[in-house]
């Protein structure tokens, strides 16, 4: 498909600037002031009053399949990222048989390629005994490699010390961290028990899940990874004590050690939990506002370089259990955009500064291959976007497999009126095209040795 898209208030590389772009055999071919007309066979998109960004690239998601379908799978979850602007993702390994070796990765890429709107990667998980399938790691064809540092869904935990620096010596790829101390959560947990019994009020996940117990891991792994010399990536940053563990100082294509934030730890904080209850329950935990605060102005001065989902779905019904029972993560790719869109016109974020965390960086974090910018010779993963056209989140228009989101009632004064991957649009105005039906993502490369 050719497509010439005019007018758009183009966001890239930290400036706006009004401009064409055209679109030949999925790749942007030209970025200029002013394209004419190439051939009477070519799209045209006036942007008039739009902007255009990257697509977003989505380093972290969970769209349980295999095994756990009944809450999301790769189609569902990949078209409701489409819906809300991101072109690719790097889904996580705590499946239903996990994703621990290569024979069970690359099943799951054959999903993906047969089911997925959207480009796709995924995580080879590491476990205290799988050590020489991490070896196996070809980095050009997989996004990385992910650690439970911390008990989650999917019981992933690695806790043999030696097994983990063994881990952080021989990894081939960016190793991604969730970080959370199992001593301390257990303990806080048993101590609620004590008190509460089985009704343990959800006010007190953060207390459980607490600011300790997220510095304690987080610092561990940072030390193994300077002792070792690993590639460290700190997913979901929480709290503000775990921001002195990290540094501004250098370019992120110069950083050994990164971190990122996802988007409920900026909208939300524990004064939420009395109305959203445990449809708010993440692992880390949602915090206090002062740690809502620090996050974002780290995410600002560039001490956080990305911004993620961690789009974990469950169903209603699970969700709706009781504190102990309710399993934590919820539903994001669909509304990640309009929400950080939500702090541009609230004066926290600037476009730049989205775009930069949200498309840019993670390709540069994971070496993603001619993605995450609008760039010449780069795949024309682009989106664009009304600042100045409000709607509502209800259940009407919630694509997620599982029916709902912690947005719902939320009105946000920005949509998203075109998604195209790899050249294709698949999205116009709340509706999938009929190219969708049929089109299916690529699967990611790497720019590694």
């Amino acid at each position: 498909m050719k497509t010439l898209i005019k007018n758009a208030k183009i966001v890239n590389e930290n400036n706006i600037f009004e401009g064409d772009l055209y679109i030949e055999h999925g790749i942007i071919a030209e970025v200029s002031e002013s394209i004419s007309m190439k051939s009477n066979d070519v799209q045209v998109i006036d942007a008039e009053g739009k902007y255009l960004l990257p697509g977003l690239i989505d380093d972290q998601v969970h769209f349980r399949e295999p095994g756990l379908t009944h809450k999301e799978t790769i189609a569902t979850g990949a078209k409701a990222a489409v819906a809300g602007g991101i072109t690719s993702f790097i889904e996580m390994p705590n499946t239903n048989p996990q994703t621990t070796t290569i024979e069970k990765l690359e099943e799951k890429m054959s999903i993906a390629k047969n089911d997925s709107m959207a480009n796709y990667s995924f995580m080879l998980g590491g476990t205290n005994d799988n050590l020489e399938e991490i070896k196996k790691i070809n980095p050009k064809e997989v996004a990385g490699l992910k650690l439970f540092l911390g008990s989650s869904t999917g019981n992933m935990l690695v806790d043999d010390a030696e097994v983990l620096k063994k881990i952080f010596k021989n990894s081939p790829v960016v190793i991604s961290a969730h970080c959370e101390d199992e001593t301390t959560i257990k303990k806080n947990t048993q101590e609620h028990i004590e008190e509460y019994g089985e009704d343990i009020p959800i006010e007190k996940h953060p207390i459980i899940r607490s600011e300790e117990a997220c510095y304690l891991s987080s610092s561990k792994a940072i030390q193994l990874a300077q002792e070792t010399g690993a590639r460290l990536h700190v997913f979901h940053l929480s709290t503000a004590k775990e921001l002195k563990l990290f540094s501004n100082k250098k370019p992120l294509k110069d950083k050994k050690i990164t971190a990122e934030v996802c988007i409920h730890h900026l909208w939300f904080n524990d004064g939420d939990y009395s109305t959203k209850g445990t449809h708010i329950k993440w692992n880390p935990a949602v915090k206090t506002s002062k740690d809502q605060k620090a996050l974002l102005k780290a995410l600002n001065n560039d001490t956080l370089d990305v911004l993620a989902t961690d789009h974990a779905p469950h169903t209603l019904e699970e969700k709706n259990n009781s504190y102990l029972k309710a399993p934590s993560g919820g539903p994001l790719v669909q509304h990640a955009l309009p929400a950080l869109l939500e702090f541009y016109h609230q004066g926290k974020l600037s476009l730049e500064k989205i775009v930069e965390k949200a498309c840019h960086n993670p390709a540069i974090l994971f070496d993603v291959k001619d993605r995450g910018f609008i760039r010449e010779g780069y795949k024309a993963d682009l989106v664009l976007v009304d600042l100045n056209s409000p709607w509502g989140v209800n259940k009407e228009n919630i694509l997620y497999k599982c029916g709902w989101s912690p947005f719902e009632g939320t009105t946000f004064k920005s949509r998203i009126t075109h998604t195209f991957v790899n050249g294709n649009l698949l999205y116009n105005n709340f509706k999938f095209t009929k190219l969708s039906k049929l089109y299916r993502g690529e699967r990611l490369m790497f720019n590694r040795s």
